[in-house]
């Protein structure tokens, strides 16, 4: 059995970063670890190819190759897989899609063959089976939510490493908290399942073993859900980095309640953690009890944030707009909190009504909702009706962007990050002398020469090489970045 493995192609986001990719000489920002992992758990007597089309073109040879092709997609990738679908049914081939996309969504997906609903370490292998029956069934639903330690070490040899800007392993599944808005919840569930220490251990090892050197993804939704095993588990993680003398850094996805827990945070900085992302969504209180965030609630969100800083993770954050209880003024309070905060990678969302969620099911009961979310979250589009005026909401969202991202402002924050962040310790040894030099030349011929804003950027870099030196090739990466939010904030905001 021949298996072709797809990605389909993410359109330009805030998440994208694709002005910021060729600076490092990248294509994509990461593999597609879902589909690494399910061509692990495929018997190893198949062959496989995987084509990321964020990184290349698919071919009507890759597809004329292959005898079955496997999909996935998250919802923003919807338009793309449809393009998928349709060239491989054309070939005449056996169409197989999962995902988080087809697990929520309430379009129909008629042309392929088979979908998988949920996560698939239990119904992957009973495919298997009754394929070589001849009596595969169209749906598989995975009946319950299978525990970590069927997920085996993910395929990463099938990905162009040198194409990514980093890799990715997942820890844990699943959130305890209950954002009305969060779909991850609803997939996932709201008891967080976690991998064995062996198996992360496996998986870095792996990827070591890839030649894979620098930043890691830690992409669960939320790090610390299960803080006793995560907390079980980092030890292990200091001991594996320090005896292979820190090959990655590590990044990770957590909630704002990270702050309360000093010991964590020193264990995280010791393993080599160096950015997390937070979902602060607001600074408004009303709509933090409104969405039923009640950890954002805890303490002072700011203190939250200096606290992170202080023990060297830079943070980034989500920011919310649009939510029922937001006043009039939430632009500017939204403005002013992200200013205070020193994050320079603040993403800014209009708020969207995801498929099944908790949102998503009171606002159709409130005959509020309008279509399917596009996934989209840079297009300024609303799929529901909001409490404020439409025209007010997106206008004010296009303002928020307009501020923080233009060129002055974001530099600012740029430099109050890299001041409060506290220096790191031991880290990634990934990078090379003539990596940086060549991503400093592409960074200071775009930005310092040809951009409208280079003297924003060359005082910038003035004050980096005068207050962080030590932190410099930081500083050139966050320009890098912020040139991408710039790009993307012109193009949808005007």
């Amino acid at each position: 059995m021949k298996v072709l493995l797809i990605n389909p192609e993410f359109p330009d986001t805030y998440w994208s970063f694709r002005h910021a990719l060729p600076f490092e000489g990248k294509r994509s920002a990461f593999p597609p670890l879902g589909l690494l992992t399910v061509s692990a758990m495929l018997p190893r007597s198949w062959e496989r190819r995987l084509v990321d089309l964020n990184v290349e073109q698919l071919k009507p040879s890759d597809i004329e190759w292959a005898d079955m092709v496997f999909a996935t997609a998250m919802l923003v990738q919807k338009d793309s897989l449809r393009q998928v679908i349709a060239q491989c049914k054309a070939q005449g081939k056996r169409v197989v899609v999962g995902g988080p996309y087809v697990t929520t969504t309430i379009e129909d997906l008629l042309q392929v063959d088979h979908i998988f609903q949920g996560e698939a370490e239990t119904t992957l292998p009973e495919f298997v089976k009754d394929l070589e029956r001849g009596e595969a069934k169209r749906i598989y639903k995975a009946a319950e939510r299978p525990p970590l330690s069927l997920t085996p070490v993910p395929d990463f040899y099938l990905a162009d490493l040198k194409r990514y800007s980093a890799m990715s392993v997942q820890y844990s599944r699943g959130c305890p908290f209950q954002c009305e808005f969060c779909d991850i919840i609803e997939i996932y569930g709201r008891i967080p399942r976690t991998k064995s220490n062996q198996q992360i251990v496996s998986e870095l090892g792996a990827l070591l073993k890839a030649g894979w050197r620098g930043p890691v993804f830690i992409v669960d939704d939320n790090f610390i859900g299960n803080k006793k095993n995560v907390k079980q588990m980092l030890p292990h993680l200091v001991a594996w980095s320090e005896q292979h003398r820190y090959p990655f850094s590590f990044m990770t996805e957590a909630s704002v309640n990270l702050a309360e827990d000093e010991p964590l945070l020193d264990t995280m900085r010791s393993a080599g953690f160096r950015r997390v992302f937070l979902g602060i969504e607001t600074p408004i209180e009303e709509s933090l009890r409104e969405t039923k965030k009640g950890q954002n609630l805890h303490r002072s969100l700011l203190d939250s944030v200096q606290r992170i800083h202080s023990h060297g993770m830079e943070i980034m954050a989500g920011f919310i707009v649009g939510f029922d209880n937001d006043p009039e003024d939430v632009f500017d309070r939204q403005i002013d909190f992200i200013r205070a905060s020193k994050i320079p990678l603040a993403m800014v969302n209009l708020l969207s009504a995801l498929p099944d969620t908790q949102l998503w099911r009171r606002l159709k009961s409130e005959g509020r909702l309008l279509s399917e979310a596009s996934g989209n979250n840079s297009d300024c589009s609303l799929n529901f009706v909001p409490k404020m005026n439409p025209v007010r909401l997106v206008e004010g969202y296009k303002q928020i962007m307009r501020t923080i991202y233009s060129p002055a402002e974001y530099y600012s924050r740029a430099l109050d990050c890299l001041k409060e962040v506290a220096q790191s310790g031991a880290g990634s040894r990934g990078t090379t002398l003539k990596g940086d030099i060549a991503t400093l030349s592409r960074v200071v011929l775009k930005l310092g020469v040809r951009d409208p804003a280079r003297l924003e950027f060359w005082r910038y870099i003035r004050r980096v090489l005068l207050e962080h030196p030590t932190k410099f090739a930081r500083a050139v990466m966050l320009a890098a970045m912020g040139y991408h939010l710039r790009k993307l904030t012109e193009e949808y905001c005007g």
